[in-house]
């Protein structure tokens, strides 16, 4: 008799996405890694530019009572899923790529002359900020969210793994260890997570969404 697949989730899938992997008779269970929190923030040093690169950071935003005003600048925005956010909610989002390296290197090179604020958590990476800096292009940070580690034991060793962030990988480790499971990730920098703990049967999603992450982990198990 073959093996049931058990798939781990480092965050709670929809139960349609969930379905699809219950629909090819594999095992699933989705947890919590980490926990966002919006924070209080004030809108009175907000630049000409707006920066995006995650959607916790967005839906803090549009919780905001001033939303409104920052409807009439530009936005810049990392994800396909935070500019449809963006744009569904009435911003104006001219430029989007899927990694906060690329959307760095467009402003650096395109729009180094514009003044920015970059909405972020309190996690966040390094490459764009340090980009901007080195570039000479002038921006601030507003802090809208925090990220929490909620780290929890994995009873089962899983077939497979689903992670959405460095962070989920970060809070996944300090309870658990990685050997041979196949570990797929949403993007580049959470693969990159991953292979500074030497972890090697990693599988970056064709798109950054969860449900080609779920694609790509249905068409990888059959194989």
């Amino acid at each position: 008799m073959k093996k049931e697949i058990y798939i781990l989730s480092t965050k709670t899938l929809l139960p349609q996405q969930k379905q699809i992997l219950l629909d090819v008779n594999m095992a699933v269970d989705d947890f919590d890694f980490i926990a966002t929190n919006a924070k209080k923030f004030k809108l009175d040093q907000v630049y000409d530019n707006l920066i995006f690169t995650s959607q916790n950071a967005v839906q803090a935003v549009l919780q905001h009572p001033n939303c409104d005003q920052l409807k009439s600048k530009k936005v810049f925005a990392v994800g396909m899923k935070t500019k449809s956010i963006l744009t569904e909610n009435g911003f104006n989002v001219v430029a989007y790529t899927g990694y906060a390296a690329d959307l760095a290197e467009i402003i650096s090179l395109v729009y180094s002359k514009e003044s920015y604020t970059f909405f972020c958590g309190n996690l966040r990476r390094d490459e764009l900020p340090n980009t901007l800096k080195e570039n000479g292009i002038l921006f601030n940070e507003i802090e809208t969210y925090e990220t929490a580690l909620t780290p929890q034991k994995i009873k089962h060793q899983p077939d497979g793994i689903l992670f959405f962030s460095p962070s989920a990988v970060e809070s996944y480790l300090k309870l658990n260890s990685i050997n041979d499971e196949l570990c797929f990730c949403i993007g580049e920098t959470t693969a990159e997570a991953l292979e500074k703990n030497k972890t090697k049967n990693r599988i970056i999603a064709g798109k950054a969404t969860v449900e080609q992450l779920i694609q790509d982990v249905i068409t990888y198990c059959n194989r």
